[in-house]
């Protein structure tokens, strides 16, 4: 029995070192409120890239684009985007707000506990048979006395 449990551990620690290693950065969204109206821009997407070219030159897009983080995400950012939203808007009438969603290591921690917690029931489920056949096992390879002389 303690190499099923040896086992178990083994697969897990396995997919908490799978999980560590392929978590990717959470995507992080700038929220741009111009008046009372809002959009939301992905700041590492590279499809959010396309749409700046009025904010700065193609070569310093190229090289911010995977560098984008929340401090990025300011007045300028929004106003420099030309939002329809935003036309007519001044500094004084912009208001961001950044979060990030949907993490790939949020998800694999999600993963790993659904996981391990299925596998726990599934042994708590055929532990009886489990010990049965161990008990088993341990009584075919007892000691039995070959002659019954000392029975009488």
């Amino acid at each position: 029995m303690g190499s099923q449990s040896r086992l178990l551990y083994l697969l897990i620690a396995l997919c908490t070192v799978v999980a560590l290693v392929s978590a990717a950065s959470p995507t992080s969204f700038c929220k741009c409120t111009c008046f009372t109206n809002s959009t939301i821009i992905a700041l590492n997407s590279p499809t959010s890239v396309e749409s700046e070219r009025g904010l700065l030159a193609r070569e310093n897009i190229e090289t911010r684009k995977s560098k984008r983080t929340c401090n990025d995400c300011n007045r300028q950012f929004c106003l420099g985007y030309n939002l329809p939203i935003c036309k007519g808007a001044t500094e004084e009438d912009v208001f961001t707000t950044c979060f990030q969603r949907d993490s790939a290591k949020d998800q694999a921690v999600v993963f790993i506990f659904i996981i391990a917690t299925a596998g726990l029931l599934a042994y708590a489920a055929i532990r009886p048979w489990i010990d049965k056949w161990v008990q088993n096992a341990r009584d075919r390879q007892a000691y039995m006395p070959v002659s019954n002389q000392g029975d009488q």
